[in-house]
């Protein structure tokens, strides 16, 4: 019988909806095994519970899931959050109670992920973050450093022994680019492609070989200032700018577009209900 899990991923720009399957056929080694789906909103706060519903319903009938026959026989087995927009947390929740009939699982309250926390305060840690560190610690053992480059460019470090030892946490490139832009009336957004050279020859060159040396340079030191503190590691680059920039980074050596799902999806399955509402399929799952 086949069960679908949706993982879902709050952050301060995108939400990021996951589709799993779960089961035999959904176990892998790669964070993309199992995902049948997945979906990428713009985070507002705005959005009522009913209109997060109707865009996903919209989105599960445009790929078919709703007539699988795996869906029809599994259904929904459980819904994990993760979040980094606390404003928005909330309608999520109402979504996966009213629509799904389940009760989510919302990462930071009390669950088990796996990994001892090394941080003061435990509290404090981003929840995707540790979903990465999860994901990470997983696909690739120990010593990590996860990049991960979205609305912040934030480093997190797992141990060999699979401690979360802690990270760094910097202005993402897109907020400097803004406020570079904002602040200088002179200056224009550019597209962020590889200049033909470090030393820019316009305006538009001279901005892209900045913003993109300048990441290049702020990853290469900092992965080499906690290489010198853990040792060699497995550098990973993820979040929404990872494809984009991750090949103008040689320190970042593997890409996981899914790690933050593929996260949730681990530490769901460590801390699944003992029942499921596979006979209360909600209807998100109905026709």
């Amino acid at each position: 019988m086949t069960e679908l899990l949706l993982t879902v991923d709050i952050g301060n720009t995108e939400t990021v909806f996951g589709f799993y399957e779960l089961g035999p056929s959904g176990v892998g080694r790669r964070a993309e095994d199992g995902l049948l789906a997945h979906l990428r909103l713009a985070t507002r706060i705005d959005r009522t519970v009913d209109e997060i519903y109707l865009l996903l319903r919209q989105f599960i009938d445009a790929r078919g899931l709703a007539l699988s026959a795996g869906m029809a026989a599994g259904g929904m087995a459980g819904v994990i959050i993760s979040s980094s927009a606390p404003s928005a947390t909330q309608a999520m929740i109402d979504v996966s109670r009213r629509w799904l009939a389940i009760e989510p699982l919302v990462l930071g309250r009390g669950l088990d992920i796996g990994l001892t926390i090394r941080y003061d305060n435990p509290a404090e840690v981003g929840p995707d973050r540790l979903a990465d560190a999860v994901g990470a610690h997983d696909l690739y053992g120990g010593p990590a450093i996860i990049v991960d480059l979205g609305t912040a460019t934030t480093f997190d470090v797992v141990a060999a022994e699979g401690d979360y030892l802690g990270g760094a946490i910097c202005p993402g490139v897109m907020v400097a680019l803004d406020a570079l832009i904002s602040r200088a009336a002179a200056l224009r957004k550019v597209e962020l492609v590889a200049p033909r050279s470090v030393i820019g020859k316009t305006t538009v060159e001279s901005i892209q070989a900045g913003v993109l040396y300048g990441i290049k340079g702020q990853v290469t030191q900092i992965v080499a200032d906690t290489e010198e503190l853990i040792g060699p590691a497995t550098v990973i680059g993820t979040g929404g700018l990872a494809e984009l920039l991750a090949p103008f980074i040689p320190v970042i050596t593997q890409v996981e577009p899914w790690l933050t799902l593929h996260g949730l999806r681990l530490i769901w399955e460590r801390n699944r209900p003992p029942t499921t509402n596979t006979e209360r399929r909600g209807l998100l799952s109905e026709r």
